[in-house]
């Protein structure tokens, strides 16, 4: 006599096969998505909060180069702790970057905003091949 088998998700009697683990295909996705959910909801956050520092910093920076102070930024939702990259110039000056866009702080709590060059050439290079 076999030991009764449960659905992993919601303790339902399975019948068929030995190896069957769940009664439908909404209980298998339900179950792996409650298992893979913790990460998945970390890297959905923190992309969320790279994607609107991005977008702050393209709102504010209309013309590729403009000063602005850090204070506008945060009252937008900017969020300091969060780059994609960083870049050290030779004179030591330390860029942070959202994707293509970048900021670098200035004295007495300004910010210089810019749009990086390098990704500027790249589409630009991309189009001509088109």
């Amino acid at each position: 006599m076999t030991a009764e088998r449960k659905c992993l998700d919601c303790g339902t009697t399975l019948h068929g096969r030995a190896d069957k683990k769940f009664c439908n295909d909404l209980c298998r996705n339900n179950y792996n998505n409650q298992l893979n959910s913790n990460s998945y909801n970390l890297v959905r956050n923190i992309n969320n909060i790279l994607r609107r520092n991005r977008r702050i910093i393209e709102e504010l920076n209309p013309s590729g180069k403009t000063k602005t102070n850090r204070e506008k930024m945060l009252v937008n939702g900017f969020d300091f702790d969060y780059f994609t990259s960083s870049f050290k110039t030779q004179a030591g000056a330390r860029y942070f970057f959202c994707y293509e866009y970048g900021y670098l702080p200035l004295d007495n709590d300004e910010v210089l905003l810019v749009k990086s060059k390098k990704e500027n050439d790249k589409f630009a290079d991309e189009a001509q091949r088109n």
